[in-house]
């Protein structure tokens, strides 16, 4: 059977939608769950504060992991942590009403769903569960070449969480779905929203990227920590308030740690993007549309944002085996530094035969140290092959045969390790035909979701800054590190880096000089000046995205992570720093700025 286009909503679907989230990766806090569900009821009224609760485990990363799972045992492939924080707190989402989607199903939704029925029946519970799949194309074309992809998942959208739900599931797993489908399924579903009502769709999709990395809208990995209430008390996971026309409310459970603010929002919002066109299975997203505004305390609205048709084809997140990685830190200290990085180089030269060899160094002590740690460098050397060989012994043992013959001073960091696996990661598209994303219910029917009916094509020049632009109006001068009115966030899309910057929200700063610090950044940021102030990014290509809502542009650097996280021997192989270390960097800022 095949969804219908468009659902109706229940006659008694209260206007806004409360969905939470408790987890943003593979590993996130353990008791986010328990401490979701329990604080789902709003003071002394017991009106209930939430009506989903989803968690985001998976990343390309993530599916390589699994993947490695399933090579030890098939019936794996899943986020077992999940089940554990199930378990804890089953009986009171249950009880309150709040029902729970989650990714977690990874490479085997199925096996999850069977395991929560488990544990289930030990609680003397009886959930209604259901598993999205359909996303895994392992036996497909698109993972057969190359030698073979160890996983392929194509990107699925959340009509099918939608109609999981609208049957009266209390817990739906999917494989993947992309991370903002945890959170559009349930507003399909609440909503009644037809394939065709993209601004409305779009809007959820804006929320479900807001909450879909937890904390991180709360005050997580915020380059402007300090303004925070630095207490200890943990921060707060987000919750999205949707109303039936796509517009949305983020805040959090009152008496957790951290903020929600324009500029927490903000730097959700442009952590890991591309373009200004977000693709989604089930919308394009203006992500140049979206307009935030501080409503209250911990109270951010998003308004404004359009949509359009998705596009015609998925996109499928490819891991394959890339080989054996291994490295090993030297410790260089006090004089002569380069010299004796020179020297211990040359005498290890030629006795590798391992594929590929990079050596990096940290920056240079400072003179007249007055710690020896401060004194010192690290001289770090990673080889990587295609066979576990020339990256053991054969090339630990050289290194460490010239403890008592190389230069003063000689140590290391750690003992000699074995290699490790390393993946690759590269994205691919296929043509939705070639996907079935299937709903298993839970009285175990099947359903097949149907697929759009219209598309569009993506315009990539949408939004995009032309180089070269014209530089600021030259007046008086300071020079300043970027970071002194500037936010920043960054991250990984596979060998690609994000990075988001924008004008940070300052009370004292009237609107007329944020205006023009806006204009200052956005004329600033060319490919030019990020290849001046990335000098790595030399030789790669740059595109420059403004988002004038949100003050800001959002800058891709392709090619700067090599093969992705997993294969990469950079120092930050996933970016996460790179808005940190772009803030530090000094640059001319006009007087009336600051």
């Amino acid at each position: 059977m095949t969804t219908p286009a468009a659902t109706t909503p229940p006659a008694t679907a209260p206007p806004v939608l409360r969905i939470g989230n408790c987890s943003g990766f593979y590993g996130d806090r353990l008791a986010a769950m328990r401490q979701m569900v329990e604080g789902s009821v709003d003071g002394p009224t017991g009106t209930h504060a939430l009506d989903v609760l989803t968690g985001d485990y998976l990343a390309e990363l993530t599916m390589l992991i699994l993947g490695k799972d399933t090579m030890k045992d098939p019936g794996l492939g899943y986020a077992r942590t999940f089940v554990r924080q199930v378990e804890d707190c089953l009986g009171l989402a249950l009880e309150r009403g709040v029902r729970i989607v989650s990714n977690a199903g990874g490479l085997n939704p199925a096996a999850l769903a069977d395991k929560l029925r488990e544990v289930a029946k030990g609680l003397g519970l009886d959930p209604a569960i259901a598993h999205v799949e359909g996303d895994d194309l392992r036996g497909h074309d698109v993972a057969s070449r190359d030698g073979g992809a160890l996983t392929a998942n194509a990107y699925l959208g959340g009509f099918g969480i939608a109609s999981a739900l609208r049957r009266g599931a209390d817990i739906v797993v999917t494989g993947r779905v992309t991370d903002a489908s945890l959170v559009v399924g349930p507003a399909v579903a609440h909503f009644g929203w037809s394939e065709t009502q993209y601004d409305e769709l779009a809007g959820a999709v804006v929320a479900g990227h807001v909450l879909e990395c937890g904390t991180q809208a709360t005050g997580g990995n915020f380059s402007g920590f300090k303004t925070l209430p630095l207490d200890g008390t943990p921060l707060g996971f987000p919750l999205a308030e949707i109303a039936a026309d796509g517009s949305s409310v983020i805040t959090k459970q009152a008496g957790t740690g951290g903020a929600v603010t324009v500029d927490t929002v903000t730097a959700q919002l442009v952590y890991e993007i591309q373009s200004t066109r977000y693709l989604n299975p089930d919308v394009t997203t203006h992500l140049d549309s979206v307009s935030l505004t501080q409503e209250a305390t911990d109270r951010v609205a998003i308004s404004g944002v359009t949509g359009q048709a998705p596009p015609q084809q998925l996109k499928v997140c490819l891991n394959t085996l890339g080989g054996f990685r291994n490295s090993m830190e030297l410790v260089l200290t006090g004089l002569d530094i380069d010299a004796k990085a020179d020297w211990v180089r040359s005498q290890v030269d030629g006795a590798f035969t391992a594929d590929e060899v990079t050596w990096t160094r940290t920056a240079l002590p400072a003179l007249d140290a007055d710690t020896e740690e401060g004194a010192s460098c690290l001289l770090r050397c990673t080889v990587k092959d295609a066979e576990a060989g020339p990256v053991g012994k054969a090339f630990t043992a050289p290194l460490v045969e010239l403890a008592l013959a190389s230069y003063p001073g000689f140590t290391m960091t750690a003992p000699p390790g074995a290699p490790t696996p390393y993946g690759l990661y590269r994205a691919a598209y296929v043509d939705r035909s070639e996907v079935t994303h299937t709903v298993v219910h839970a009285d175990g029917t099947c359903e097949v979701v149907a697929d759009p009916t219209a598309f569009a094509d993506h315009d990539e020049s949408a939004g995009r800054r032309p180089s070269p632009y014209p530089a600021p109006a030259d007046s008086l001068t300071r020079r300043m590190p970027l970071g002194s009115f500037v936010h920043a966030r960054s991250g990984d899309k596979g060998g690609d880096a994000n990075l988001g910057l924008w004008v940070a929200h300052d009370p004292a700063v009237d609107e007329e000089k944020y205006a023009a610090r806006v204009t200052w950044l956005t004329k600033l940021i060319t490919p030019r000046k990020v290849r001046e102030l990335v000098p790595e990014a030399d030789d790669l290509e740059i595109e420059v995205y403004v988002l004038p809502n949100l003050g800001g542009v959002n800058v891709l650097i392709r090619g700067l992570l090599g093969e992705g996280v997993a294969a990469s021997t950079r120092f930050d192989p996933q970016a996460k720093g790179l808005g940190e270390w772009v803030r530090s960097r000094s640059v001319q800022i006009q007087e009336g700025l600051f």
